[in-house]
């Protein structure tokens, strides 16, 4: 009791019992606006995850491709092509691993939701692919046989577990025992043959370099068959593919100065003097550009 003869309040009067302090959290936690937001966050972070997964799993493409690209140009200087060309197709089959594994995280899922995220694995797989497919036949792969390597059927083995268990699956587990397939798009395909361009011009300076004649006339036909297919397109097509013509044009410019210069100067100047010559010099349309 105080001296004014009050008696003093106590701190836990105004406090609620413990039981009916959980029944009001519970009631709140348990609001059906609450409850929504929930499924949305658990939803937002599935897709989150989902999407970096993908990230990392184009980013293990891309690197193996590159280094498949890598050596594919050794086709110039190795004596024995055939053994080159079966160490590329092992490569690929891992790099056609790790597209499968793209294929199994996009089931069930919009695929357009998710493009973004392994589009640049894609286009640096069409870049290599097209550059062995040039280096056996000296052509151009077409957008349907990269799709036909994509179809990933399960094995013999699996495929017998699946009919023994099939009563006993679910929907999800039968539709994951169906075959994959990752399409490649047709931008994404025109996105790696512009990219193909600059490695194919590459191909043409070393082969000035170890004497070899015939690639860099090879290579300009081809490389003018391209362009001649990209201008056709023009400003029709996505913008990420206009952008890649002024680089396609530069490629196509320093080849056709490689056989210029062989045609011209070939027997004034050596050959490995050329390929100095030529990765040095400017092209033409940098100096009819301005830069």
């Amino acid at each position: 009791m105080s001296k004014e003869g009050r008696f003093r309040k106590r701190k836990h009067d105004n406090m609620q019992p413990r039981n009916q302090k959980e029944e009001g959290q519970s009631t709140v936690t348990s609001t059906p606006v609450l409850l929504s937001f929930e499924s949305f966050q658990k939803e937002l972070d599935a897709k989150h995850d989902k999407y970096e997964r993908l990230v990392k799993l184009s980013r293990d493409v891309t690197i193996e491709s590159k280094r498949t690209i890598f050596l594919l140009h050794r086709v110039i200087s190795v004596g024995d092509v055939g053994e080159l060309l079966h160490e590329a197709d092992v490569k690929f089959g891992d790099i056609r691993l790790k597209i499968q594994q793209i294929a199994q995280e996009l089931i069930g899922e919009d695929t357009c939701q998710f493009h973004r995220a392994f589009s640049p694995g894609l286009q640096e797989y069409v870049e290599a692919v097209s550059f062995q497919h040039f280096i056996k036949t000296r052509t151009l792969i077409s957008l349907d046989e990269i799709n036909n390597q994509l179809i990933f059927t399960p094995k013999t083995d699996e495929v017998k577990c699946s009919e023994d268990l099939a009563s006993s699956c679910s929907q999800d587990e039968k539709q994951e025992q169906q075959p994959l397939c990752l399409q490649v798009t047709p931008t994404d395909y025109l996105l790696g043959i512009a990219d193909l361009t600059g490695e194919l011009m590459r191909l043409c300076i070393t082969s000035v370099g170890n004497g070899d004649i015939e690639t860099p006339f090879e290579v300009s036909q081809f490389l003018r068959a391209i362009y001649d297919g990209f201008t056709y397109i023009g400003n029709t097509g996505p913008y990420e593919v206009s952008k890649k013509h002024y680089t396609l044009k530069q490629s196509l410019g320093k080849v056709e100065d490689a056989c210029y210069m062989l045609t011209v100067r070939g027997s004034e100047v050596p050959k490995h003097v050329l390929a100095d010559v030529l990765s040095s010099k400017p092209s033409r349309i940098d100096q009819e550009e301005g830069v």
